[in-house]
């Protein structure tokens, strides 16, 4: 494959007729990718601007690219951006920034739940002068209650702990300016927590609540592993706070063990009793054990991502570029040098 080329997004901008770009990353949404293009299209042909659909394969193998293949030969306006293999949601919608020319991006679900007819709000509220435009979610029907409390809990922690203002319950589901995507492209980092790198680019944001639908069609690619470690990600991306915790953790178990040894020996010395040997020095054991484990696995995360950050691998490469209305593909073998898989 090609040596990954310079995009210049802001020449790009200039240089594109194009309005407006609404980006699809997918994994396997065959059941629910033709209800998503009606949906979206009659959104869209209703706002009378020129448009893109990006639609991003993230290395599917349910015959979702071959749907797609197939509506491009007879529907303009569409493009369809195919990954080598999988490379996970966060570079899938890197993928999509990059190839994306309007002058405002949406990033949008395949599954439905952020509902497209939204998109005119979102253009409102961009038109007056935000180039962020981030969608907060006011409810989250089909969603279970563990899902929903961990997902309330979740946010607000991240938002604690982050340096940069990640708004609660606010998604991937959101538009942004052609400055935003120029300035969101400048973050070199490969390792990326696309929700705390859009906060970290700041710039003039409007919040817009509305409700979460249930999942149009097919079932969900998140199990709940996944999204723990896209939890992590987020934490050890955005905050160092987790190694102070270690710190603070190992500080209390140790004044903790310091404070028992000296009651040990102040009963010996006062009362002649038998030191319990067996029992008391398992539970310590144990209990250091366990603070020892978790500060090196908080360690491990944090010398981790410096791992992947030096190897400078790329987030994501391209298998092919394919435009509707044109009779060739690009075959673009690059991908934006800022990856973690």
């Amino acid at each position: 494959m090609n040596a990954r080329p310079e995009i210049d997004i802001a020449a790009l901008s200039v240089a594109s007729p194009i309005q407006l770009s609404v980006i699809i990353p997918f994994l396997n949404e065959r059941e629910v990718l033709p209800a998503c293009h009606q949906r979206l299209r009659r959104v869209l042909k209703a706002l009378g601007m020129p448009y893109e659909i990006v639609f991003v394969d993230d290395g599917s193998s349910d015959g979702s690219a071959e749907y797609l293949q197939a509506l491009l030969r007879d529907e303009r306006g569409i493009k369809l951006v195919r990954l080598s293999r999988n490379f996970g949601k966060e570079a899938a919608m890197t993928a999509g920034i990059e190839h994306a020319a309007g002058a405002a991006v949406i990033m949008l679900d395949a599954d439905l739940q952020d509902p497209p007819e939204a998109i005119p709000e979102m253009v409102r509220a961009w038109k007056e002068g935000a180039d962020v435009v981030s969608m907060r979610r006011r409810s989250r029907a089909g969603e279970s209650v563990l899902k929903r409390l961990s997902a309330y809990a979740y946010y607000r922690l991240l938002s604690r702990l982050s340096k940069a203002a990640i708004p609660p319950d606010t998604g991937d589901f959101r538009l942004m300016s052609r400055r935003a995507v120029t300035a969101l492209m400048q973050l070199p980092e490969r390792c990326r927590y696309m929700k705390g790198l859009y906060a970290w680019v700041g710039m003039p944001t409007r919040i817009i609540d509305y409700d979460r639908e249930p999942r149009a069609a097919g079932t969900t690619k998140w199990s709940y592993l996944a999204l723990f470690r896209l939890a992590m990600e987020g934490i050890t991306s955005f905050s160092t706070a987790p190694l102070r915790w270690a710190t603070g953790l190992g500080a209390v178990a140790a004044l903790g063990g310091a404070v028992f040894g000296a009651g040990i020996i102040f009963k010996t010395l006062m009362f002649g009793d038998d030191v319990a040997g067996y029992p008391s020095l398992m539970a310590m054991m144990t209990f250091m054990g366990g603070v020892q484990l978790i500060t090196i696995g908080l360690l491990g995360e944090y010398v981790g991502k410096t791992y992947m950050e030096s190897k400078q691998r790329p987030v994501y490469l391209v298998r092919d570029v394919q435009h509707s209305g044109s009779a060739g593909v690009t075959a673009s073998g690059y991908g934006r040098d800022a990856a973690c898989s």
